[in-house]
């Protein structure tokens, strides 16, 4: 599908772009090792994940530009101490020089991180994101606490990869999440990729916390639904969660272009008044989006 058609996606809905929770910009010798990762089609894939949009930084901005996205984000994530405080410096410096992406900061378990996040949210950040499987961290550490409770009284999205797909780590699955969430039951957290594959699970938690959400990302696709098809029982609770699902893509880092995300949403069978909250009323919502004009 080209850029016509994805415009074409947002404006029959009658939407003034798209918003994309999800989606991945990083120091460039950083994202150069994680597309090394995919090339190689690693222990946690086990199949080839073409790279679709591999392209200078500057062409990715564009192109998600040319798309009809009014937000998106800047995904980035630790994997070791020492790590995150740099990456939320480089973060801070994309947005600045990016003001359609909503600030974007991270953080792992060290005995800097309730300072460094403290500063990113002094600075404006806006969201975080915290993937527990590629950090291997266990989120009720005691290092995070503070880091939890600061995120929670700010009100500002957490978009965590705490579901056990593509493979399980340690610390994924609900239970670990679900224990942060106990004690700090206002944490605006967005469980990314649906949770896949515990999708049921996750639908749970959502359903007894108010401030969870989660973000589409990759889920309902034919690449995903080969390995983790989502539960067609399971779809009317969707709609249930009509207001707590936000778009998400993972772009650049997706093995099929970003269209078929939206196809895969609009083949759910979920209606139109669905399509345009997922896709842009939510985050619009819960970002505070100025009105389009």
């Amino acid at each position: 599908m080209s850029t016509a058609e994805v415009r074409a996606f947002w404006q029959g809905l009658g939407l003034p772009g798209l918003v994309d929770v999800h989606t991945h910009f990083m120091p460039q010798n950083v994202l150069d090792k994680v597309w090394a990762y995919f090339d190689a089609a690693g222990p946690l894939t086990g199949r080839p994940w073409p790279i679709t949009y591999r392209e200078e930084e500057g062409r990715r901005v564009e192109r998600l530009r040319e798309f009809g996205l009014r937000a998106f984000t800047a995904m980035l994530y630790p994997h070791r101490p020492g790590m995150a405080a740099w990456l939320n410096g480089w973060a801070a410096d994309f947005a600045a020089r990016t003001p359609d992406c909503l600030h974007t900061a991270t953080f792992f378990p060290e005995p800097e991180a309730r300072g460094y996040v403290a500063r990113a949210l002094d600075d404006g950040a806006r969201v975080f994101k915290a993937h527990l499987q590629v950090g291997a961290y266990d989120p009720t550490d005691p290092l995070l606490d503070e880091v939890w409770g600061l995120l929670a009284d700010s009100g500002t999205p957490v978009v965590t990869h705490c579901g056990s797909g593509p493979a399980p780590g340690k610390h994924t699955g609900p239970g670990p999440i679900g224990a942060v969430l106990a004690r700090h039951p206002r944490l605006r957290l967005v469980v990314a990729h649906m949770g896949l594959p515990e999708y049921g699970d996750f639908l749970d938690l959502a359903e007894r916390h108010p401030d969870v959400h989660l973000d589409t990302t990759m889920a309902f696709t034919d690449f995903t639904e080969r390995d983790s098809p989502f539960p067609p029982a399971e779809l009317p609770r969707l709609l249930g969660l009509q207001s707590r699902i936000l778009l998400g893509s993972d772009f650049p880092n997706i093995p099929y272009p970003y269209a078929e995300a939206l196809q895969a949403l609009a083949r759910l069978g979920l209606g139109e008044d669905w399509l345009r909250a997922v896709c842009h009323d939510n985050a619009a919502r819960l970002f505070a989006l100025p009105p389009a004009g």
